[in-house]
């Protein structure tokens, strides 16, 4: 059967640009979240949030991001450009309307690169933006219509999603500590992320890496509560994940997570009841967002930078600000980087979930 492989990726995250720096970050066990140098709103309250430390003068910072992300993924694919005959997923909020507002600008879009002639869809599912464009454009390359997509967006802080954010009463008033007891809430964070897609015949004629699949994938909309997780919903949504995979096994899960303390239960408790189902006792979880802070819409690209290094590596990198565990039998929580199984990791999950009754997982496999 024809597979769907992972041929470049590339972030932008409050530790900076690139994969390198993220992961660095991410196994030093060290977060990114602190007081910001350029973000200025009225809702916010003395919170920690996670700032990209660099702009480029005369772009908005969501289009800066995006465009760095890009670059990297392009390079690491070993393609000049997005392919003229690729499909183009662009994830994030509605584009911008043209309107000279800066609040505006960071909130929409960002744009569809000038310069870009690949077709073009735009797709917004909350939270779980990114997982639904890459399932997607997986789904796009399996059915035929294209041997290359690509999957963008970028995020900046602005006053619009932070009050929303705030007025749910999800932002903690401290550094986020997803899977922590101590949890409070999410930080919020900025940043970009691309992810390059092949056919993998495509890409290894091609001469490109075809290691890294993207094998399975389950996106669910508006089912349970559509403000909060639902630990049956995910549950379902993760298995059914491993199932269109054909996966048998599974080595590691990077989490949604973001820190609250309705949805971190959840979807541990959801989790625990899938490796409970495989006969896992110790099945490695953990999230970047005590690093990074909630990159919202392009939050999965970021998990899947993470989950991609992880499994090349044979590491979890663990989840920085993680210091006191959630108790559970069949899932290992931690704060510091850990081996995967030693019988060579082959399957991951990452999971994504956003408001509205939007529900994804990725199942990512790796060949030995």
């Amino acid at each position: 059967m024809t597979r769907t492989v992972v041929t470049g990726v590339g972030v932008v995250t409050p530790f900076g640009r690139g994969v390198g720096a993220l992961w660095a970050g991410l196994c030093e066990g060290r977060t990114a979240l602190g007081e910001p140098d350029r973000f200025r709103a009225d809702c916010r309250r003395g919170e920690p949030v996670g700032e990209v430390p660099w702009t480029v003068p005369g772009v908005p910072p969501k289009q800066a991001y995006l465009g760095a992300a890009l670059a990297e993924a392009l390079s690491a694919a070993g393609l000049p450009g997005v392919p003229p005959d690729a499909l183009f997923v662009m994830v994030g909020q509605a584009p911008a309307s043209g309107r000279g507002d800066d609040d505006l600008a960071d909130f929409l879009g960002p744009p569809v690169p000038p310069d870009l002639d690949a077709r073009t869809v735009y797709l917004t599912h909350a939270c779980a933006s990114g997982a639904f464009g890459l399932a997607f454009a997986r789904r796009a390359i399996l059915a035929g219509l294209v041997d290359t997509a690509v999957v963008a967006g970028g995020t900046a802080l602005n006053r619009y999603e932070y009050v929303s954010m705030s007025a749910v009463r999800a932002v903690s008033a401290t550094k986020a500590r997803p899977l922590d007891r101590s949890r409070t809430g999410i930080s919020l964070g900025e940043g970009g992320g691309a992810v390059v897609l092949e056919r993998e015949d495509h890409a290894r004629a091609r001469g490109a890496a075809a290691d890294l699949a993207v094998a399975g994938a389950s996106c669910r909309v508006g089912s349970g509560n559509a403000a909060a997780s639902d630990a049956a919903v995910i549950e379902d949504c993760v298995r059914a994940a491993l199932a269109d995979a054909g996966a048998e096994r599974l080595d590691y899960v990077h989490a949604h997570a973001t820190g609250t303390p309705q949805g971190d239960r959840e979807e541990l408790a959801a989790l625990d009841a899938v490796a409970t189902a495989l006969g896992l006792a110790d099945l490695p979880v953990d999230s970047h967002k005590g690093a990074t802070g909630h990159l919202l819409h392009v939050s999965c690209l970021v998990a899947v930078a993470a989950t991609a290094v992880a499994l090349r590596t044979g590491t979890a990198s663990g989840t920085p600000n993680l210091t006191d565990p959630e108790p559970s039998a069949r899932l290992r929580l931690s704060g510091v980087p850990t081996p995967l199984p030693a019988d060579v990791p082959t399957t991951a999950a990452v999971t994504s979930f956003g408001f509205g009754g939007n529900n994804a997982t990725l199942v990512l496999t790796r060949d030995p």
